[in-house]
């Protein structure tokens, strides 16, 4: 049996398969969603497997993908953090960079550091660029520090020196001296993080780390105590950032790797689903039910990146993460998110959600305020009837209620103020998928859709009519498509070496070889003796940051598989060029350089695979609801045809105005969309 669960801020997913034991085939089996239960999370895993009536002692493969990470640092409840670094920069955090978000705004302020001056300590150390000991490491002070810690009651201790990514020798002797000195405490060093220049950048997300490392071990601990209760004696894979799981074993060792690992789920298995269905390009869109999240896969692949921040916004720099991940643009508008209006009398949908708890106020648990989730009940595309499956009967007064409310403040009906709260959530979420195509230089007119989520389904129609997206895939279950996703995934780590390195001389390759046979070797140890996995086991996936000679930043290239040779490496550069030029609309005779080594390591797991959906026979018809009459805002109101998405089979033809409702999610088709079920379930909506 294989099972995936993903925690969300509302909502927890479970998806799971078996194998039939007379074809050996695997097929899926149960899909289940349960109302997450913050702070302790993993009550609501125990609790959707119970109601999807899960055999746990029989699961042989559990994944997992939390929000415990990100909650823990959005909402300051950490461990209290000491930090150990190069004498002169224990300043390092509050210096930051310069950047301004707001570029004309000099009033701005800097990120405030998640550790306090008196608990930064310097030691004497210096290795240069190079890896070269420049000065020897005064290791004699560290215990006093220790001692201190100890006093100041310090949870986690963190190790960050100048150029540890070059040579960490002096990371790692440190690294022994507490350890030995105080068994007890945490303890993460910056070259066990990310070996890639960018003091402040590195130092900042080895302490994130740091930070929730006691909390995310301690969650780790009750998930798998709690499993273990229910007689589980399987395998627990965490899914991380970069679209890959790991052993949970090497998650505690260094926790910032799950900081978006749910959302990361839900663009993997759009990755996966794309290669299925023959499509290689796709603009992954998950609306969940706090929050929005989208993504792009240029050829097949999933783009990943190094530079991403936390609490970013147009106003405030955010705290930067070194750590690779899908590079996803999230934004605070999901089905809970909270539609205002500001003293100036604008109108606004989210980032504030209702959450779990009270939820919509269509829930009937105390909500006040009107929600995109009321607005869509309102306007008749969610049946009041068939509110998550029938699990909630829909407070439709409660959701009037507080759309009147905010109709009062704009002067506007019940039904205009929903039909505006949809059209706001709309843009944001256009605002959003234009950042990852247009602003890249992409045509979203190039790429399919993949939508899920609960809320992906219901806007994917109005979205490809604004960016003239030909083609929007629904996927099976798309409600809880990430936990899916979870499923289809590999075990991943990825390794990171900044090292310079010229491409114009005769010893480029032999330097190139010596930047990912380093990585190879770690790669290899590390496997062994954290996962237990054999080097013949392993995939190897090269990358590399590249950039002009001069220049400061980098654009991240495939070195292609094989021999690294004359061939390979002028392939990669020309690429290079390429990727530059589609970015940045020209390119230079410059000489190009490799400034970080980016080496990804892979071993597969066990998977279910994606079975063709079984045809009966049944007609059409047969899957009609009834029909309700539904707002389609500009479109118009129609009485539609409303239909059990359960029933279609492939090959079956809809044709809009109408309404395809799952248990978790609902999509809407508009007048002049027509819908098609594919070989696999999947319904292939396009605009006539």
């Amino acid at each position: 049996m294989f099972v995936a669960t993903d925690v969300g801020g509302t909502f927890t997913d479970v998806v799971f398969f078996e194998r039939d034991s007379e074809t050996g085939r695997v097929s899926i089996a149960k899909i289940g969603k349960s109302h997450s239960t913050p702070p302790d999370f993993e009550r609501g895993v125990i609790n959707v497997l119970s109601e999807a009536d899960v055999d746990v002692s029989k699961i042989d493969t559990f994944v997992h993908g939390c929000t415990v990470v990100i909650n823990t640092i959005t909402e300051r409840t950490g461990a209290k953090v000491g930090l150990i670094t190069t004498r002169g920069f224990a300043d390092i955090l509050e210096i930051a960079r310069g950047n301004r978000p707001d570029l004309y705004n000099f009033c701005f302020f800097k990120p405030k550091p998640f550790i306090q001056r008196y608990l930064r300590r310097e030691v004497a150390e210096r290795i240069d660029y190079l890896g070269r000991e420049v000065k020897p490491l005064a290791l004699q002070e560290v215990a006093p520090i220790l001692d201190d810690f100890k006093a100041e009651g310090i949870e986690t201790v963190a190790i960050a020196f100048l150029h540890a990514y070059a040579n960490p020798m002096h990371e790692m002797a440190v690294l022994e001296e507490v350890r030995a000195r105080w068994p007890d405490v945490f303890v993460i060093a910056s070259h066990q993080v990310i070996r890639a220049w960018r003091e402040y950048e590195r130092t900042n997300t080895t302490v994130l780390s740091a930070y929730v490392m006691p909390v995310t071990n301690r969650y780790l601990d009750r998930l798998e105590n709690a499993l273990v209760e229910q007689r589980f004696a399987g395998q627990i894979y965490i899914m991380q950032s970069s679209g890959g799981s790991d052993a949970i074993a090497g998650v505690r060792t260094n926790p910032i790797t799950i900081m978006e690992s749910g959302p990361a789920s839900g663009m993997a298995g759009a990755q996966v689903l794309g290669r299925v269905i023959g499509e290689k390009n796709i603009i992954a869109l998950d609306i969940g039910g706090t929050t929005a999240k989208c993504s792009l896969i240029v050829d097949g692949r999933l783009s990943i990146t190094t530079d991403y921040n936390i609490e970013k916004t147009s106003r405030y720099a955010g705290y930067p993460v070194m750590t690779p991940g899908v590079d996803i643009v999230e934004i605070g508008n999901g089905g809970g998110s909270i539609a205002w209006v500001d003293e100036d009398g604008k109108f606004f949908v989210g980032p504030k959600s209702a959450g779990a708890i009270p939820g919509p106020a269509a829930y009937g648990q105390g909500g006040t305020e009107a929600t995109t989730t009321d607005a869509n009940l309102l306007t008749g595309r969610i049946d009041a009837g068939y509110f998550l499956g029938g699990r909630i009967k829909a407070d439709l007064a409660a959701a009037r209620t507080a759309m009147q409310k905010l109709g009062d403040k704009l002067g506007q009906s019940v039904e205009q103020t929903a039909r505006g709260v949809i059209r706001i959530a709309k843009n944001n979420m256009i605002n959003a998928l234009k950042l990852i195509t247009v602003n890249r230089g992409y045509d979203p007119r190039d790429f399919i859709l993949v939508a899920f989520g609960g809320g992906g389904p219901m806007l994917a129609s109005a979205l490809i009519e604004e960016l003239h997206i030909p083609k929007v895939v629904i996927p099976v279950n798309s409600s809880v498509f990430s936990a899916w996703g979870m499923l289809m995934t590999d075990m991943r780590q990825d390794y990171l070496i900044t090292r310079t390195t010229l491409l114009d001389g005769s010893d480029s390759i032999a330097k190139v070889k010596s930047g990912f046979g380093e990585l190879e070797a770690q790669a290899q140890s590390e496997f062994s003796d954290l996962r237990g996995i054999s080097a013949e086991r392993l995939r190897l996936h090269r990358h590399a940051d590249i950039r002009y000679k001069g220049q400061e930043h980098t654009v991240k290239i495939d070195l292609p598989d094989g021999t690294i040779d004359e061939i390979n490496l002028a392939n990669m550069v020309e690429e290079f060029h390429r990727v530059y030029e589609r970015e940045y609309t020209y390119r230079l005779d410059n000489p190009v350089e490799i400034v970080t080594y980016h080496l990804v390591v892979s071993a597969e797991i066990e998977k279910p695979e994606l079975a063709p959906l079984p045809v009966t026979g049944r007609t059409l018809s047969e899957a009609l609801r009834g029909r309700r009459q539904v707002d389609f805002d500009l479109a118009g109101v129609y009485d539609s045809d409303i239909y059990e998405r359960n029933l279609l089979e492939p090959g079956m033809e809809i044709n809009g105005p109408a309404i395809i409702e799952e248990p978790d999610t609902t999509i809407v088709a508009f007048p002049n969309d027509r819908v098609l079920v594919d070989t696999y379930g999947n319904l292939i909506l396009t605009r006539k």
